[in-house]
């Protein structure tokens, strides 16, 4: 078993590089991660000229939780600098503002893709379809190079399924070298489940429902975690390494501590050491 390399830094966010596009293109409604309200294309009032949060050191303190767990995976900085040339929304025309709010979002889901499909490469056991994963690779590569118009007009759904199925065949592959049953728990309804030390190893949890959890010790090595919601999990003590298809927005919505094992491609959030 293998821990993962870090990610290429083009699939994390880069703030000084970005127009603050997460700021303005998605919206956000009153909730336990946000104060206020905000419409979509609408700048968030914490937003200075420069592009830069003004209460970024304080944001969980100041009802913001949830901007302290989202990631672009680099979409920001590619949308800002690359695929509108370093033009900023807030001087051109309001068709190019809006186009590049339009286009934030289905970048960021290519780039998710990017993350998932580069991890799958650094899994020995999913050799037999790495051809396959470097030609979708490079193929979603391609994909998010587009124009706003291409990109705009991209049938994304059709090609995030056509690289799902590498992805479940690289975790099928992953997973069967576990000794033991290895336990499906697709979508499984596990919120403030009681998992406690729980063997979880070679266990597809992709999609599952861990809001709450308590995975305190838990083992979760070579663990599928693919969109799985681990909002106010308890990961005290877990061992995730090995564990793949994590990522560190999943990371930075649970909660863990300096005993939490992570795959080396994933950072310890900040707030965790703030629980010591």
């Amino acid at each position: 078993m293998q821990d993962h390399t870090t990610a290429p830094a083009g699939l994390r966010g880069d703030c000084a590089h970005c127009f603050g596009l997460c700021c303005v293109a998605l919206p956000f409604a009153v909730s336990a991660d946000f104060a206020v309200d905000k419409k979509a294309g609408t700048p968030c009032r914490n937003l200075r000229d420069d592009h830069r949060c003004g209460i970024h050191a304080r944001l969980r303190d100041e009802g913001f939780t949830g901007c302290t767990v989202y990631d672009c995976f680099g979409a920001g900085q590619r949308v800002s600098q690359v695929t509108f040339g370093g033009r900023d929304w807030r001087t051109g025309p309001r068709e190019h503002a809006r186009a590049m709010f339009d286009v934030f979002p289905v970048v960021r889901r290519l780039h998710e893709l990017l993350w998932y499909l580069t991890e799958a490469l650094t899994l020995p056991a999913a050799r037999p379809v790495h051809a396959d994963l470097r030609r979708a690779l490079e193929r979603t590569e391609e994909l998010a190079e587009g124009t706003p118009e291409e990109l705009g007009a991209l049938d994304e759904a059709t090609h995030r399924q056509e690289v799902n199925v590498l992805l479940l065949k690289s975790s099928e592959l992953a997973r069967a070298g576990v000794r033991g049953r290895r336990k499906d728990r697709r979508g499984a309804d596990l919120i403030g489940a009681r998992l406690k030390g729980a063997d979880l190893r070679g266990t597809s949890l992709r999609g599952a429902y861990l809001i709450a959890a308590d995975l305190t010790g838990a083992d979760l090595r070579v663990t599928d975690l693919i969109g799985a919601d681990l909002r106010d999990a308890d990961l005290t003590d877990a061992d995730l390494t090995g564990a793949f298809f994590l990522t560190q927005p999943q990371l930075n919505a649970a909660r863990g501590s300096a005993g939490t094992r992570l795959p080396g491609s994933l950072a310890r959030p900040a707030h965790w050491a703030a629980r010591l």
